[in-house]
């Protein structure tokens, strides 16, 4: 029998809740907790299975956190909240002796500052205890680190540049709107650049680089260099990897929003005074901007993400290789009511929870998820809603930039 907290009842968190209740096999107990216990109740009322509980937490409180895991005791939390609650999840699991996963990395409220070091200082702690913690287990971070860690298994004695591709050629109909939480998302699209180069970091300034890319069935979409944190892990633990970028696709509209925001102050995290009250002004923005869940229902369109990848082959010949997910936004919503953002993150959260249960990615300490063997995990993004495809020797187009 194995249990699961989900922690988080946002979009992500709604579409794990739907793809654990699928998996009844290995996900016998579900239970979904948030600050607000009626999110949870109106997902657990959506899916209607037997087996999901609810319950409400705090998860900045680590007493209130260690009360929930006393109270249910899990076999792992899936932590879909807040990137500012990951430690104090993390503590509450250490002192519980509960199993670990989260879909993106801690950073500080104060500071965008998007780095593994807080997370990765956890790792003797939970070696100790003899628990698993498996950071950035969504899509990406997440999937782009199993493409990755699938191409150098079967593809490549060395890979020498690694470009992570992130398309969202939907239309949700919304002057603006971010497809998740709008305060990290800004946050972390306002910061500088940064990639990985002949064993250096290069800072750029905020999305100062961008180029035409083409996508599978989408065409050419504009593409931005922006740092994201699963560079980090990645060229540590594939030491080949020369130059390592990430690009996301940001439409015209989207920057010129984007641009008079942070114009007017209204990307700033620091706290100002509004009649006799503190409040941080890109909380506020969060406040009366679109809810990335409600967005799904009018959403045309699907995404494509992915990896491209140069170097040797198995026989130390060049190569090159594309691997890729297009998922559709209307499909997503039709069978989580979420749209395909959620739906890329929450399902591969999903399947990194399958892949502890099942004994397949155990590994005491703290760990990214290209550290555990790549192919089961692949096996269930063809059966769980996110099929992947192969390209071999063609025409990367990142080369040129």
């Amino acid at each position: 029998m194995s249990k699961v907290i989900i922690i988080g009842a946002g979009g992500v968190g709604t579409v794990v809740a739907h793809k654990c209740a699928q998996n009844p096999d290995v996900f016998n107990e579900i239970v979904i907790a948030s600050r607000t216990k009626s999110k949870c109740d109106a997902i657990a009322k959506a899916i209607g299975a037997s087996n999901i509980s609810t319950d409400s937490v705090d998860a900045d409180s680590v007493p209130q956190l260690v009360e929930l895991l006393r109270r249910h005791k899990p076999d792992l939390v899936i932590n879909v909240a807040l990137p500012y609650q990951d430690l104090t999840i993390m503590d509450a699991c250490l002192e519980c002796g509960v199993n670990y996963l989260d879909t993106a990395n801690y950073e500080p409220k104060d500071v965008a500052h998007f780095e593994y070091s807080w997370q990765w200082a956890y790792r003797e702690r939970f070696e100790k205890a003899g628990l698993t913690a498996i950071l950035g287990c969504g899509f990406d971070p997440g999937v782009s680190g199993v493409f990755t860690a699938y191409a150098a298994k079967h593809h490549f004695s060395e890979m020498e540049y690694l470009d992570i591709v992130d398309c969202n050629a939907g239309d949700h109909g919304k002057a603006f709107a971010t497809n998740f939480n709008p305060e990290i998302n800004i946050r972390e699209i306002t910061q500088n650049g940064r990639y990985y180069q002949d064993g250096k970091w290069v800072t750029t300034g905020p999305l100062e680089i961008h180029a035409p890319l083409n996508y599978p069935n989408i065409g050419a979409r504009d593409s931005y260099l922006l740092y994201h944190e699963e560079l980090e892990s990645l060229v540590i633990n594939f030491p080949t990897i020369k130059r390592a970028r990430f690009w996301m696709t940001f439409g015209q509209e989207y920057l010129t929003h984007l641009r008079v925001i942070q114009n007017i102050g209204m990307a700033r995290i620091d706290e100002v005074e509004y009649n006799g009250v503190k409040i941080v002004p890109l909380q506020f923005l969060k406040a009366v901007l679109p809810n990335p869940q409600d967005l799904g229902e009018n959403y045309k369109g699907e995404t494509s993400i992915g990896c491209r990848i140069a170097g040797k082959d198995k026989d130390g010949n060049p190569t090159t290789y594309y691997i890729y997910n297009n998922c559709s936004h209307e499909e997503a919503y039709k069978e989580t009511g979420m749209q395909a953002v959620s739906y890329t993150t929450g399902v591969p959260a999903m399947i990194g929870a399958m892949m502890f249960l099942t004994g397949k990615w155990v590994k005491p300490g703290v760990h990214n998820v290209e550290e555990f063997d790549p192919d089961p995990f692949m096996e269930q993004l063809n059966k769980q809603g996110l099929p992947w495809h192969e390209v071999h020797n063609c025409d990367l187009e990142v080369d040129k930039i």
